[in-house]
Parts: structure tokens; C-alpha cells; sequence
């Protein structure tokens, strides 16, 4: 049987009816990134870096997120729990803790392909890809990720501000041009 994304989507929805739906979340991811093959073939190749949704609802939302290399997304927060399971490349976090005036640095997490990492809905975390190759994940939230509040933090002066899915987004096509010029460059003869 050939995986798909309506597969996926299954999957993870039949994980919100277990006792503890983010650990169920992350056994599906566990499964599904134990073979890569099959994840690229239902989400198609990664040429470029960027989010695109495959479910979202109230409940549950499931993204695929590849990030561009030399990309790095500044501190931010869910408020609400998420699994990450890595296909392909791979995500450098680091953990931050509030405290009076911004944050501090709360240590970090590589997360190679083929591992999966769960975050709980207090964590705040920087996101970068300093491979040269893309990374993919799915990403897989215990809610609607595009509805409600959330902070971000200036990655130099740690002050907060309202997240803006629309600044992310920008990031992403920064860090694609980036990449295509740098590559670009790099095979003139």
C-alpha cells in the first residue's frame, strides 16, 4: 500500500482518541519517519523551503515544513503541544525560558532525520537549518496553529512582540532566494 497524505492525516487524527494524544502523535511520526522514501513520495520532492498545511482544523493541525538552508526562524512559542518528526536533513533547536526583560537560553536539541521531538504547550524555541541541504519535517500541532495569540522574540535584543505568520512567511522566501543565488553562484563557471 502506497502512504499518502489523506494516510497521514488519519493517522494522526485517530492518535487525538488516546489516552495521551501527543505521545500517540509521536509514535505515528516514529513510524512514518522510519521510511523517508515513502514520506517524499507522498509529499513530493523538497526544492524549496517553506510551510505548506496538510490538515487544519480546531483540533489538530499537520504542516509540512521544509526549511531552507543557512535558514534560522526566531524564538517563538505554540501554546499548544506539537510533535516534530524528521524526514529528511535537519532542525537545529535551541529552548528558551522566560524571565524578567525577555529570555534566556535553556539549552538545545539536534534533530537529525528519522527522530522525532515532542514539545510541550509552554515551550519557546529557535528553529534553524545550518545544513547544506534542505530539512523536512512534519509537523504536527495539538490545535489550530494559524488561530490565536502567540509571542516571538527579536533573536538580538529578546524583546517580544506578537508572532506574525506573515513575517515567517517572508522569512522563508528570504532564505529561498538566499539559497537559489548562493547556488546559482556557486556553479558559475
Amino acid at each position: 500500500m502506497t502512504l499518502g497524505v489523506d494516510d497521514i492525516i488519519a493517522r494522526c487524527q485517530a492518535a487525538l482518541a488516546e489516552h495521551t494524544p501527543v505521545l500517540a502523535v509521536r509514535d505515528v511520526l516514529d513510524e512514518l519517519v522510519a521510511d523517508p522514501t515513502a514520506l517524499e513520495q507522498a509529499l513530493g520532492p523538497v526544492e524549496r523551503g517553506g510551510i505548506t498545511p496538510l490538515h487544519h482544523a480546531a483540533d489538530l493541525t499537520i504542516l509540512h515544513v521544509a526549511w531552507t538552508p543557512g535558514m534560522a526562524l526566531n524564538p517563538h512559542e505554540h501554546r499548544m503541544w506539537a510533535a516534530i518528526g524528521m524526514y529528511g536533513g535537519q532542525e537545529d533547536n535551541a529552548f528558551y525560558r522566560r524571565v524578567p526583560g525577555g529570555l534566556e537560553t535553556a539549552g538545545g536539541r539536534e534533530l537529525p532525520a528519522g527522530d522525532v521531538l515532542v514539545l510541550g504547550d509552554d515551550v519557546i524555541h529557535s528553529v534553524a537549518n545550518s545544513r547544506r541541504e534542505f530539512a523536512a519535517a512534519l509537523h504536527v500541532y495539538g490545535g489550530d496553529f494559524f488561530a490565536g495569540e502567540r509571542s516571538e522574540w527579536d533573536f538580538d535584543t529578546y524583546e517580544e512582540r506578537p508572532r506574525d505568520l506573515e513575517r515567517t512567511m517572508r522569512l522563508f522566501e528570504e532564505a529561498n532566494t538566499r539559497w537559489r543565488d548562493q547556488t546559482q553562484e556557486e556553479i558559475k563557471p
